[in-house]
């Protein structure tokens, strides 16, 4: 059984961080082409101000359907399977429904909205922004229903179609002459593509199995709703403590400052990623372990994947400051150096994000969904506040240490939840902190001692590649990382 579980969660892990990967590196390129070649620092803001607003108004095509129905999927399966299909028909009617009574008003009533606030740059692209709720809709319920079956690799493998079709449809657009409009018809039809992959997965997947009971709960609906009340308040809360920072950097500063803070973010999003694969993967799991009674088991499951995470993104941020100049002058041109310190004070972000990736799911699995709710939706008042006090002082970096600080309150109120839930023993997780510190510091002055030989990417990477080195040869020295655990996790 331990070993079965181990299996299925490394396949989890392995199909997601590849299907991450290959998303962050389509990402990545589409940004390294937007920056240097394609837009403007002025346009490239736009975009992201546009995209920043049309995340936000997503929260409402969806609410927190799709993991509501995952919840229940994951529980049925086990105890009662002819109640799943109901689950899956009645929540994927509800997203539909949702996502066009949501994309009508964005085109119906989306341009008084926008002038009244003063956000006219918005007017232009509300066509645009109702496909863009209704697409995200669809693929955030496919994929979420795809990992309620535990089929994550499926999951992946629709993340992977909307990375190609988002690049392809992108870059094209805008070759094309279409300018900011094009990039953003390109983030919906990869949308599209990626709804119209997961449908077809999904299907296959409830194909011949999960028949469904001539006579379901007649609860099953009202179950579904009442759940994803917190879950939606979770969700709009994320949502809007990291799109909101951006609309007051546009509203307070201007594009070029969204620019700056863009980037900030999406490294963070790039250096998140293996976090987020093993967060992904592992919180069905916890929640399953509990289920059945092993707390114990789940215990030491969530404790060896944060001393594994705090492994790998404490010197992770030390070393991303370190390099943060270099990096954003190389790779995303000097006219971007404006986003260095925002760079490295959004560094404290990422480790503490990286934390909460393994932590914040597995609180909905673990039926802790409204306390999660509840701290998430208090910092995200809060975070919006912040910026309001902090960017007339500090500029764009300003809403950067506002993230920092109550990310950190956010993610230390979810530990405590889970904590609270499993009963975690924190001593060898704090004696392993500790040793990786050391590696830290000793990682942190080969890369110092090396930066001045950075003159262009090669030199840079090549920086890079010594501090992954010593980080490795460290560690394993020092006893945190167990090279033989790693394979069979990879192998």
């Amino acid at each position: 059984m331990a070993s079965s579980l181990r299996q299925r969660v490394a396949s989890g892990v392995k199909a997601t961080f590849a299907a991450n990967t290959f998303d962050m590196l389509a990402n990545a390129a589409l940004i390294v082409l937007l920056t240097r070649y394609l837009l403007t620092p002025a346009e490239y803001g736009t975009l992201n101000f546009v995209l920043a607003a049309m995340s936000v108004v997503a929260i409402f095509a969806t609410l927190g359907l799709p993991k509501s129905a995952s919840r229940y999927v994951t529980e049925f399966s086990e105890s009662d399977p002819g109640l799943v299909r109901h689950v899956v028909r009645r929540s994927l009617a509800f997203v539909i429904g949702l996502a066009l009574v949501v994309g009508v008003a964005i085109v119906t009533v989306g341009e008084p909205i926008a002038r009244m606030i003063g956000q006219d740059t918005l007017v232009p692209f509300l066509l645009i922004g109702a496909g863009y709720v209704i697409g995200n809709a669809l693929m955030q319920y496919a994929r979420e229903l795809l990992r309620a079956f535990g089929r994550v690799e499926w999951s992946g493998i629709v993340r992977v179609a909307m990375s190609v079709g988002r690049v392809l449809f992108v870059v094209g657009l805008i070759v094309a002459g279409f300018g900011v409009a094009g990039a953003l018809w390109g983030y919906v039809a990869g949308y599209l593509v990626a709804a119209v992959v997961g449908g077809l997965l999904l299907a296959k997947r409830l194909a011949g199995e999960f028949e469904a009971t001539s006579d379901p709960d007649a609860s099953i609906s009202r179950r579904i709703l009442e759940y994803s009340v917190p879950l939606t308040a979770t969700r709009g809360a994320n949502v809007l403590d990291k799109k909101v920072d951006v609309l007051i950097v546009g509203a307070l500063l201007d594009v070029t400052a969204v620019g700056f803070y863009t980037i900030a973010k999406q490294i963070s999003d790039f250096v998140s990623m293996p976090a987020s694969s093993f967060g992904f993967t592992i919180s069905p799991a916890l929640g399953e372990q509990n289920s059945k009674g092993e707390t114990a088991r789940a215990a030491r499951m969530y404790e060896r994947s944060l001393m594994y995470v705090l492994l790998a993104y404490v010197p992770a941020v030390t070393g991303l400051a370190l390099v943060a100049d270099p990096m954003i002058r190389y790779v995303f041109g000097a006219d971007y150096l404006g986003a260095v310190p925002v760079v490295q004070v959004y560094g404290g972000f990422i480790l503490v994000n990286a934390v909460n990736k393994v932590t914040s799911d597995g609180l909905d699995y673990l039926g802790r969904a409204r306390s999660r709710a509840i701290i998430k939706t208090a910092m995200a008042v809060a975070n919006v506040i912040l910026n309001l006090l902090l960017i007339p002082i500090f500029g764009v970096t300003g809403a950067a240490i506002a993230t920092v600080i109550t990310y950190t309150v956010y993610t230390s109120s979810n530990v405590y939840f889970i904590h609270q839930e499993l009963s975690l023993t924190f001593t060898r997780v704090v004696r392993a902190l500790g040793i990786v510190c050391l590696v830290t510091a000793g990682m942190a002055a080969a890369v110092w001692f090396a930066l001045p030989y950075v003159s262009g990417l090669v030199t840079l990477f090549g920086v890079v590649l010594v501090g992954v080195l010593v980080w490795g040869l460290l560690s394993v020295a020092g006893g945190v990382l167990d090279p033989r655990e790693v394979a069979r996790l990879l192998g």
